[in-house]
C-alpha cells in the first residue's frame, strides 16, 4: 500500500530541467542552494534566465528540441506544476574533472558545467526521486528563486514514479561512480537524429524507441504514430493564409478522417466555388461542410449568403435533418453569427478541427461521431465551445486511462512482479489519491478495455471469473497533445 505524502512546498527550476527529469533523460538537477536529503517538494518550471549560457549552448543537441517546447509552453501568468520530487542525495561539485562525464549522463553540454562552476564556484548536483501528479496543479506566476509555499496543500502516494526502484538505484549508482553510459551508440544515434524529429514522424518515432530503451521503460515496440499527423497539424496555419486550394483539401481529408462517408461513394460529394468547398456526407449522418476561403487582406469577409446557398444545393431548403458546418478562419460578423442561427448552421474556426482530428490520430476511434452530433444538435451559431467541451470529456478519459497504464507498469516494476490482481490494482488506485474515484468493478472494467487486442496497452490472463483475472504492462498510453 503507498504511503500518503503531504506536499505544501514548490522549488523552481529551468522547465526543461523538470521535463528532463520527467522524460528519464536524468535524475539529478543543479539548485542555487544544498538541499538537505529527505526534502520533498513540488517542481516549479521556470525560465532558464538562471543558466549560464544560452539556451543552444546549454542543453545537448539531442535534447534542444524538448528544451524549445518546454520553454514555449510556460509563457503566461500561471504555470503548470505536473509532478513533485524527494530528494535522495545532494553532492557538492568543485573540481571540474567530473564535468565531461556528467554532461554525458544529463542533457546539460560540458561547456554549460564548465560556466556554471566557474560562475558559482561549486555546483550543487542533487539526486530527486521524481513522481508524477496524478493530475497538473496551475498556479500563479511566484518570481522566488528558493522554496515557496504551494497555494494549496497536496496530500497524494508515490504511486506514479518515473522510474522504478530497480532503475533509479542503478541510475544513481552510475553517476555517483562516475561510469559512462552503457550505450554509446544509442545516445550518438539519437544526438543525430533530434533535429529531424521535429519533422520527420519516422525520426519521432525512432528517437522514442531509443529513449525509452535508455531509460529502461519497456522494450516492447511503440505503437506507430500516424502519418497523416503531417497535414492535420498543417490545418489551422494554412487556414489563415491564403492558400485557398490546400485548405479545400485539408477540410476533406479532415472530415474522412474523422469517418464521415457518403454512401454512393465512400467519398463526400464534393463541390467547389470561388468562395470555398461544400461537403455532403450521408453517414454515420447526414452533414455537410462548408469553408469559405480566407479574408483576403482587405479584411473583406465572405458572404453568408453565398455560403448558405451553396449548402441548399447540395441538400435542399427543407432538410433540417442534416447538420449544417461552416468551417471558417477568422470572426464572423454579429450579423453572420445571427445568419448562421436563422438557418440551424454551427460555426467552428480551423483550430477546433484540428484538435477533433489530431485526437482522431492519437487516439483511433476516441471521436464518437454520434456524440458529436449532439454537440451540433440545435447548437447553432458558434459550437466552438461545445465542442471544446467535448474535447476535454475525451480528454479526461483518456488521461484516467493513461494513469491506470502508469499505475500498472509502476505497481508491477516496484513489486517485482509479472503481473497482478484486480484486488491489488484497486488497493493501490484507492490509495493514490486519482481525481475520479472507481469501484473494483469499475477498475476491472477499464483494465478490459486496456487489454483489448485493439488497444493492446496491457495484457490480460483470463481467470475463472472477472475477480482472479490478471494483467501485466505492454506498452504506454500515448500522451495527449
Amino acid at each position: 500500500m503507498s504511503t500518503l505524502v503531504v506536499i505544501n512546498t514548490a522549488f523552481p527550476f529551468p522547465a526543461p530541467d523538470i521535463e528532463a527529469l520527467l522524460q528519464g533523460h536524468s535524475i539529478v538537477a543543479m539548485p542555487q542552494i544544498f538541499m538537505n536529503p529527505g526534502r520533498q517538494f513540488a517542481l516549479y518550471p521556470t525560465d532558464t534566465s538562471i543558466n549560464s549560457l544560452q539556451t543552444e549552448q546549454y542543453y545537448r543537441s539531442n535534447f534542444l528540441p524538448t528544451a524549445r517546447n518546454t520553454l514555449s509552453e510556460i509563457e503566461g501568468d500561471t504555470v503548470l506544476i505536473k509532478a513533485w520530487a524527494r530528494c535522495e542525495h545532494c553532492q557538492v561539485i568543485d573540481q571540474p574533472d567530473y564535468l565531461k562525464m556528467l554532461s554525458q549522463l544529463t542533457v546539460w553540454t560540458k561547456e554549460a558545467l564548465l560556466k556554471t562552476l566557474a560562475q558559482r564556484g561549486h555546483i550543487f548536483l542533487t539526486y530527486l526521486r521524481v513522481y508524477r501528479l496524478p493530475q497538473p496543479l496551475e498556479i500563479p506566476v511566484h518570481p522566488n528563486p528558493r522554496f515557496m509555499p504551494l497555494p494549496e496543500t497536496l496530500t497524494i502516494t508515490e504511486a506514479t514514479p518515473v522510474f522504478g526502484n530497480l532503475f533509479f538505484k542503478q541510475r544513481c549508482l552510475q553517476m555517483q561512480q562516475r561510469q559512462s553510459s552503457p550505450y554509446p551508440e544509442l545516445k550518438a544515434l539519437q544526438s543525430a537524429i533530434a533535429y529531424l524529429s521535429d519533422r520527420n514522424l519516422a525520426a519521432k518515432e525512432i528517437q522514442r524507441e531509443i529513449a525509452n530503451f535508455l531509460i529502461g521503460v519497456s522494450a516492447r515496440p511503440l505503437k506507430s504514430m500516424d502519418s497523416d499527423l503531417i497535414w492535420i497539424e498543417r490545418i489551422a496555419k494554412i487556414a489563415n493564409s491564403h492558400d485557398s486550394n490546400e485548405l479545400k483539401i485539408l477540410v476533406e481529408k479532415s472530415f474522412h478522417k474523422l469517418g464521415f462517408t457518403n454512401s454512393q461513394t465512400n467519398k463526400g460529394g464534393k463541390t467547389e466555388t470561388p468562395e470555398g468547398i461544400n461537403l455532403y456526407f450521408d453517414a454515420p449522418y447526414p452533414l455537410v461542410v462548408t469553408s469559405p476561403v480566407m479574408p483576403d487582406e482587405t479584411g473583406e469577409t465572405s458572404i453568408l449568403e453565398e455560403v448558405i446557398e451553396g449548402v441548399k444545393k447540395i441538400i435542399g431548403v427543407s432538410d433540417n435533418n442534416c447538420v449544417k458546418l461552416i468551417v471558417a478562419a477568422g470572426e464572423l460578423t454579429p450579423d453572420e453569427i445571427l445568419e448562421a442561427k436563422l438557418y440551424q448552421m454551427n460555426v467552428i474556426h480551423p483550430e477546433t478541427l484540428q484538435r477533433l482530428v489530431e485526437i482522431q490520430a492519437y487516439h483511433k476511434g476516441s471521436i464518437d461521431l454520434i456524440k458529436l452530433q449532439n454537440c451540433w444538435q440545435n447548437v447553432w451559431g458558434s459550437a466552438d465551445e461545445t465542442i471544446q467541451q467535448y474535447l476535454a470529456d475525451i480528454r479526461q478519459i483518456l488521461e484516467l486511462r493513461s494513469l491506470i497504464v502508469q499505475l500498472v507498469k509502476h505497481h508491477l516494476h516496484n513489486a517485482g512482479l509479472k503481473d497482478t490482481a484486480v484486488d491489488a490494482l484497486h488497493r493501490v488506485y484507492v490509495t493514490s489519491q486519482f481525481p475520479e474515484s472507481l469501484t473494483i468493478e469499475e477498475i476491472h472494467e477499464i483494465l478490459i478495455e486496456l487489454s483489448s487486442p485493439l488497444t493492446g496497452y496491457l495484457g490480460r490472463i483470463k481467470g475463472k471469473d472477472w475477480q482472479s483475472d490478471r494483467f501485466y504492462f505492454l506498452r504506454d498510453l500515448p500522451p495527449m497533445s
